[in-house]
């Protein structure tokens, strides 16, 4: 049997509080349940999301490296070195957030960084195709990068909110509803026995005066 509220008076106004108290709580424990079970599908769809991204990623990167190490075979470390001295630039990023089911989620925007093979600083004489596919690779893997992060930023907090609102819900129906109940039904079984208490002092009073008479 679950616990009893402590300090709690045995009476009819106490028995209404705690009565309304106990709807109270079963609505909002009905609210927080469709709001748990609507957040664990947005994870679902999130979580989706983030498993595509990450892969895609993983993919890009592995091209990029690839085109990279074939890069440094043809020209040498130290003229690789040179180029990424020259053609660092800076970079666009654009944070804001959207709501999803009361969750603040991260939003960013990067700009367009893929460029032109001359946009990019160094002479094209003096290198070769596998240099421009790996700086290709590497602005198109950056984008999908900012992608991954927003994404997992989602799947986080997303799952915080999921397990905060799982405690809630828990802490209503195990804990709070249980506990009200319990102390109900105490004042009534309380109540009851003052009834029959004072039914009795009654009857034993005027049993009393009937013997006097």
């Amino acid at each position: 049997m679950a616990e009893i509220l402590q300090n709690v008076k045995p009476t009819r106004m106490e028995l209404l509080k705690l009565k309304r108290r106990v709807k109270l709580a079963d609505k909002g424990h009905k609210l927080l349940k469709e709001k748990r079970d609507a957040l664990i599908s947005e994870f679902m769809v999130v979580i989706k999301e983030y498993r595509e991204a990450r892969k895609k990623v993983e993919e890009n990167l592995k091209i990029a490296f690839y085109n990279l190490l074939m890069a440094h075979v043809l020209l040498g470390s130290r003229d690789i070195e040179q180029i990424s001295a020259i053609t660092l630039r800076d970079i666009g990023l654009d944070f804001t957030t959207k709501n999803i089911m009361g969750v603040s989620v991260p939003v960013m925007k990067i700009d367009d960084l893929v460029r032109r093979i001359n946009e990019r600083g160094y002479g094209l004489l003096s290198t070769n195709a596998k240099l421009d596919d790996a700086a290709k690779n590497f602005e198109e893997s950056l984008l999908v990068i900012v992608r991954l992060a927003e994404v997992e930023e989602s799947v986080r907090r997303i799952a915080q909110e999921v397990e905060k609102t799982k405690r809630r819900v828990n802490a209503l129906e195990y804990i709070v509803i249980p506990r009200l109940k319990a102390t109900i039904k105490h004042i009534e079984m309380r109540m009851e026995e003052i009834e029959r208490e004072s039914f009795l002092r009654l009857k034993k009073i005027k049993a009393s005066l009937e013997a006097r008479k």
